[in-house]
């Protein structure tokens, strides 16, 4: 179960009866829509269903029979989440509009190039300012997934940015390949690799071409510096500089 600060009340009223269950925010969302998979349990504040959730008090169980056809809060509450009106504060609309905005500038900085500067990344606080610019704003009840396309189309006449994929082969010499590799590999998508004669390990991985900085930051750190990297343009292209 979540907290009762992270949840929001989810509200339905029918038959002359209100009903309330407490859920979080983006769970409420992906249920209304159909597109919920997870456990229930996980995201509700109370396996319970309220007339008013801020006294406590439930509603008549006559009245849940008469409604829902069950007097089982697990099978109500995503009732009430489908048929009813998410409901949140000023305090809660401010802090899922914060969270929702830094998702979305990590989003864009994981993934995003600036081609004008050899499809080098864009800084978090280069994204934080151009979206400043704007007329871009965050909707706190739709996921950051759906709203990506729309903060680019604002971005676009501000500052030159696109979203793109890097191929980058890496070479660890054999004195750290055995733990580099491992940690190396899960980076992004590992499309080939290659053990040498002399006990190195060259492999080929793409990732979000955003994510270039951290990914040298990661092959630094467990190599001590000793790796070579170079950036493949295209698929036969896999050697070391």
């Amino acid at each position: 179960m979540i907290s009762l600060d992270e949840a929001v009340t989810s509200r339905l009223e029918s038959h002359g009866q209100r009903f309330e269950v407490l859920v979080d925010p983006d769970a409420a969302l992906a249920i209304k829509r159909g597109e919920f998979d997870g456990d229930l349990e996980d995201v509700i504040a109370a396996e319970d269903v309220f007339e008013d959730a801020d006294r406590g008090d439930r509603p008549p169980e006559n009245m849940l029979e008469e409604v829902f056809e069950t007097t089982d809060p697990m099978a109500v509450i995503p009732e009430v989440i489908k048929r009813g009106e998410i409901q949140i504060t000023a305090d809660q609309r401010r802090e899922m509009m914060e969270q929702k905005h830094n998702q979305l500038v990590q989003r864009i900085t994981r993934n995003a190039v600036n081609p004008q500067m050899d499809d080098a990344p864009h800084p978090p606080d280069r994204i934080e300012s151009a979206l400043e610019e704007t007329d871009f704003r965050i909707d706190p009840m739709e996921p950051v997934e759906t709203q990506v396309d729309d903060a680019l189309d604002a971005l676009r006449p501000v500052i030159p940015i696109r979203f793109d994929e890097i191929t980058v082969a890496v070479q660890v010499p054999a004195d750290y390949a055995g733990s580099a590799q491992a940690q190396i590999r899960t980076f992004g998508e590992l499309e080939r690799e290659e053990w040498q004669a002399d006990g190195s390990w060259v492999g080929v991985l793409t990732f979000p071409a955003g994510m270039q900085n951290d990914f040298y930051d990661l092959v630094n750190e467990h190599t001590s510096g000793e790796a070579e990297t170079r950036i493949v343009k295209n698929e036969d292209e896999i050697g070391i500089r």
